[in-house]
């Protein structure tokens, strides 16, 4: 066998295995672009796959919540006279005290008083005297105590701080449309009004409910 024959065989040999592997690689490649669909930045695509949509969470959330707050509120008498006796085990059994300020279950049944802004006083008999009770009826509808009643939505489960701020008034919106979407607030005042609702406990002596159930009878 000659020199030239020794060193060009296993050249020849290594050839159609590399055509091989890279018809094998070139097929892969199709394969995958196939299956890849192009989005461009700023695209209608682009915007759907970057987006949070806050208020299709709140209306998921929503129910859970209003069924866990009906489910757990005790009559703001109890809950007032529980307070006064052992704070921490009355935030205990009827709320959550995971953020700054302790988020109670509320429930109650009084004489809607003058209201302003859509926010309504509630004369609510047995309240030990100092204790005042009043509820949001929006139309606007502040403040987080929805979602932080659960005590399971945190925020690290969002991108940012908007988001989960978005959150929070995403399911007020939600519970909004459920809940208060027919009521009539310029005849509110006098009619006995039966709530159950949440709280953030900033001032025991002062509850600003957010509802989750309002019934109005006469």
């Amino acid at each position: 066998m000659s020199t030239t024959d020794t060193e060009t065989t296993p050249a020849r040999r290594g050839l159609p295995r590399r055509l091989i592997v890279a018809a094998l690689a070139a097929a892969l490649v199709a394969a995958m672009a196939l299956d890849t669909t192009v989005v461009r930045v700023g695209s209608e695509e682009d915007l759907r796959e970057q987006a949070f949509d806050a208020d299709s969470f709140g209306q998921a959330e929503f129910p859970r919540i209003r069924d866990l707050v009906i489910e757990k509120a005790p009559d703001a008498v109890t809950l007032a006279t529980e307070l006064a006796a052992d704070r921490n085990a009355a935030i205990a059994a009827y709320g959550t005290s995971g953020g700054t300020f302790p988020v109670l279950t509320v429930a109650f049944t009084g004489t809607a008083l003058e209201g302003a802004s859509g926010i309504f006083g509630v004369d609510v008999d047995g309240m030990p005297e100092g204790t005042a009770i009043r509820v949001q009826t929006g139309p606007a509808i502040n403040g987080t105590d929805l979602r932080d009643v659960p005590g399971d939505i945190q925020f690290g489960m969002f991108t940012n701080q908007i988001e989960y701020q978005d959150v929070g008034s995403a399911i007020n919106r939600a519970m909004s449309a459920e809940v208060l979407s027919d009521l009539d607030r310029d005849a509110l005042t006098g009619k006995t009004v039966t709530v159950v609702g949440a709280f953030t406990l900033i001032n025991p002596a002062n509850w600003l409910v957010t509802p989750v159930r309002f019934e109005v009878s006469e």
